[in-house]
């Protein structure tokens, strides 16, 4: 049975893991870092991501126009978290912290690393209540330039460069499956050794056992990401306020983002809490080209589509594409079906619709200026848009609303739409058209997102028909519940220290990105904001890797 030693021993290799040992190794500490999968897929889920990040009073947004500010950002985060728990007292103060980092160091902190930023700021979850409700009251959302693998990589190459010095250990295929703990303190970990996987990154790996192992740390850091991938125990966390559970739902993580550490933490002494506040989208669909079981991508829907649940009936105000993510998953939990519509036109989708992750953004990912440039400005759907409305399953393109609706019937699921009610709310919405001033809010918001120049310029097409056969053809897109994100875990302090019971600091143990709720057990509270997921796995990533290195 190998037997390891080290300073720090970190659990899982996704960015807050990768953080973490960077910072780490840039104190002299030797690390070790373990992952049940094979190396292929170094830097987690985080690799795959879009690449959004939440700055305040950015370069960027200034640029364009944008009046941010510290205090607006603050109120933007309480109104979305609502913090209302006791166990909510070191969320708060992570979101405190992480505010001011997102304000003052974060950005330049990853300038000096090499990563850059696409100059248009997105406008993501955009709310539609009051000033103190849900939502960012202004465009947060910066694309990095190179997407998931380009935010991933400064840190690969820091933890690689402490390989090749011999200052870091990697040992993929390791699955740990307790924490070792001597009179109340964690001093390492033991587990599984599994067989040697050639799989491709993403793809589902085998469990066959080969050998055990142990790894005697100093102090160790668990950053083994949440439990997106693993639907039953998404079932089993489900919260009430957010309907029943669906039947059927897509997943957007790999398989290995199955939540195998709370468990094992708990069992150390870590608190778990906030386990039922998660993250979910409603705009997913099925990849005609999967890599993991179950694959699904969500739509980075623009504000223009018109959103049906199942039997054709509108959502209400202000569940509209891209302004309340949780708001609309919770109602249409309550409809009694697992899916929803979009239904827009190829004008629309040629402006609006961006799906998230890296591979879906070829241009983004590859640095590549000539590709955005035809993809964002040009003609035509993108590329990988386009490639889904020619193969994807939950995709109807057709000249006609008669037609149309009878393709949206004919998918599984489909029985259930009324067709006379949806002609009704298409031929209504179109009404409200032809005038400058209206009293439907969706379209009041299209003409107020585009005071906004960077929706203007390439995210908000302009207020048109849907049935004018110049806009055409018509589209419908069938939407499914995609599982996500975490937002509750290991409860943690400012320093990413581990607490348990009576808040008392575990000793020796540590926890970061996803598996501590991306900092403090739920930063978030029930809601984010958006390009806070990868934010907050630097954040918690980099104070879990300077406090264990400073403690050793």
């Amino acid at each position: 049975m190998p037997s390891h030693h080290t300073d720090v021993l970190v659990i899982g290799w996704g960015l807050a893991g990768l953080v973490a040992t960077a910072e780490a190794v840039a104190s002299g500490k030797r690390v070790t870092i373990v992952d049940q999968e094979p190396r292929s897929n170094l830097g987690g889920q985080a690799w795959w991501s879009f690449g959004g990040l939440f700055f305040i009073d950015s370069p960027e947004q200034r640029r364009l126009g944008i009046h941010d500010s510290l205090e607006l950002a603050r109120q933007d985060w309480f109104g979305n978290a609502g913090f209302d728990r006791d166990e909510d007292l070191w969320p708060r103060r992570w979101a405190e912290a992480y505010l001011q980092f997102a304000r003052e160091e974060k950005r330049a902190w990853l300038r000096e690393k090499g990563v850059g930023f696409f100059p248009i700021v997105g406008w993501a979850e955009r709310g539609g209540y009051t000033a103190t409700g849900p939502g960012n009251s202004v465009p947060r959302f910066h694309i990095t330039w190179g997407t998931g693998p380009g935010i991933v990589a400064p840190f690969q190459a820091a933890v690689e460069a402490g390989e090749a010095e011999g200052r870091v250990t990697i040992l993929p295929r390791h699955r740990v499956i307790s924490l070792t703990v001597e009179d109340g303190v964690v001093t390492g970990a033991a587990g599984d050794v599994l067989a040697p996987s050639g799989a491709a990154r993403g793809v589902a790996s085998s469990r066959e056992t080969v050998d055990s192992f142990t790894v005697t740390a100093a102090a160790t850091i668990v950053s083994s990401g949440g439990i997106g991938g693993n639907h039953d125990l998404v079932r089993q966390w489900w919260p009430e306020r957010l309907g029943t559970p669906p039947t059927t739902m897509v997943t957007g993580v790999p398989a290995y983002v199955d939540g195998s550490m709370q468990p094992v933490s708990a069992a150390a002494g870590a608190r778990l809490i906030n386990g039922d506040r998660m993250w979910h989208y409603v705009e997913g669909i099925r990849n005609w080209d999967p890599v993991w079981p179950g694959h699904g991508i969500r739509i980075l829907p623009g504000p223009s589509s018109v959103w049906l649940d199942a039997t054709g009936n509108r959502l209400p105000v202000p569940l509209f594409p891209g302004f309340d993510t949780l708001g609309t998953l919770a109602h249409l939990r309550a409809t009694g079906h697992d899916h929803s519509w979009f239904v827009l036109s190829q004008k629309i989708i040629e402006k609006e619709f961006t799906l998230s992750g890296s591979e879906q953004n070829p241009d983004l990912t590859g640095k590549d200026v000539r590709l955005l440039a035809q993809s964002r400005l040009g003609k035509g759907a993108a590329g990988p848009v386009q490639a889904f409305m020619d193969r994807g399953a939950d995709f109807v393109v057709r000249d006609t609303l008669d037609d149309l609706i009878a393709g949206m019937q004919a998918l599984p699921g489909g029985e259930v739409l009324d067709a006379d009610h949806v002609r009704f709310e298409i031929e209504a919405r179109d009404r409200e058209i032809d005038n400058d001033f209206t009293k439907d809010a969706q379209i009041a918001m299209l003409r107020s997102a585009r005071a906004f120049r960077g929706d203007r310029l390439i995210r908000t097409a302009s207020p048109h028909r849907i049935l004018d056969p110049k806009s055409g053809p018509l589209i419908a897109v069938k939407l499914h519940v995609l599982t996500r994100k975490s937002l509750g875990g290991i409860e943690t302090d400012l320093s990413g220290r581990a607490l348990g019971a009576g808040g008392v600091a575990v000793p020796g143990l540590y926890a970061a990105g996803e598996a501590s709720g991306f900092g403090g057990g739920g930063v978030h509270g029930y809601r984010a904001l958006e390009g806070t997921f990868l934010g907050g796995c630097l954040f918690s990533g980099r104070a879990a890797g300077r406090a264990a290195a400073a403690a050793v």
